[in-house]
């Protein structure tokens, strides 16, 4: 596999096999895509009883979706779910992977904790699993580029068709 560079990723999307909407000139990168904070997030429930981390758990039966029209304030060691404004549509011989930006991650802001790999052949927006790592809280908004997305060429051809294929909303 190897990293497009932003004239590959360029005429990839001027070819029309990589869509990236919305996208502005100035989000891509000399590697990557930068990817914006859409405007609902969804955060865990607090107390209970501990979750059962089985094959048929489902994390919406644990979490509540909530707008992010305000600013929403991260605290320390605590993980709440995101989605990008842009849908991403990758061929089936183009996958990705999702890396929050450093400016951020400096700060204590990790943007996927563990499932940053974006399938060939998708065609949705994408989840982030965003943890605060830091010892002070951290004031998240919509709209600021918080990751992006690096593209590479996979050996052969597959289209994702899993659980999460037509995620368009947290």
């Amino acid at each position: 596999m190897a990293v497009l560079t932003r004239d590959v990723i360029l005429r990839e999307i001027e070819s029309g096999r990589v869509i990236i909407d919305p996208l502005a000139s100035d989000q891509i990168g000399v590697a990557s895509v930068d990817l914006t904070l859409g405007d609902e997030i969804r955060v865990i429930e607090t107390g209970g009883e501990p979750i059962e981390i089985r094959d048929e758990t489902d994390f919406r039966d644990h979490t509540e979706v909530r707008s992010l029209r305000e600013s929403y304030v991260l605290e320390p060691g605590v993980t709440i779910h995101g989605i990008t404004c842009e849908r991403v549509t990758l061929p089936s011989n183009l996958c990705g992977f999702l890396e929050g930006r450093s400016r951020f991650a400096r700060l204590g802001l990790m943007v996927h904790v563990t499932s940053a790999f974006v399938q060939p052949g998708v065609q949705n927006r994408q989840v982030l699993e965003m943890s605060n790592v830091s010892s002070r809280s951290l004031r998240i908004h919509a709209g600021v580029r918080v990751c992006q997305l690096v593209l590479m060429r996979t050996e052969g051809a597959a289209v994702y068709q899993g659980r999460f294929a037509a995620q368009d909303e947290i």
